[in-house]
């Protein structure tokens, strides 16, 4: 009561628990530099119960776990991001470079996975891709499908996307 007139007054509970940990490189085992949660991570005054951590990086697959986080105390992580591979290539019509063609990537299930459209020079690329095999197509004249499979091991790609790809 405040000058005999009931005041109301909100109150804030934090949480007194959250998860901390490492992301890893799945690949070299170790912190991944500029992750979201930037290699080694911790959350304070989170509210128990379930939850969901997310982890982004330039060059890595994203990743989302579900996460517990307790009543009390600290809740240990480790997450693992596995490398994302690129593809490029380039669309020809009689033996040219074909510019603006829709090139879109298909993996085994039929889904689309990505589109790109090609540059002057008749070039696309794709980035963060699991290994594995894709169909791509190309429209803008008769359209054609190919078969490729993405493998190998992981290179960043330096800023700017210049060389080097992953084959």
């Amino acid at each position: 009561m405040v000058g005999g007139e009931p005041v109301s007054y909100d109150i804030l509970l934090s949480g007194t628990s959250g998860p901390a940990g490492t992301v890893r490189s799945a690949d070299l085992g170790k912190p991944v530099a500029g992750a979201t949660m930037d290699g080694t991570f911790g959350f304070a005054e989170l509210v128990p119960g379930p939850s969901a951590l997310a982890v982004t990086a330039a060059g890595y697959r994203p990743i989302a776990l579900p996460a517990e986080i307790a009543a009390q105390g600290v809740t240990r992580t480790e997450l693992e991001l596995s490398p994302g591979l690129h593809m490029r290539g380039m669309v020809q019509a009689a033996g040219l470079p074909l510019s603006d063609a829709r090139v879109t990537l298909i993996d085994t299930a039929d889904n689309v996975m990505a589109t790109a459209t090609t540059g002057e020079d008749g070039g696309y690329a794709f980035t963060d891709l699991d290994g594995g095999e894709y169909v791509v197509t190309a429209a803008g004249y008769p359209p054609k499908a190919t078969e490729v499979t993405v493998h190998g091991s992981f290179r960043p790609v330096r800023p700017g996307g210049e060389e080097p790809w992953t084959r």
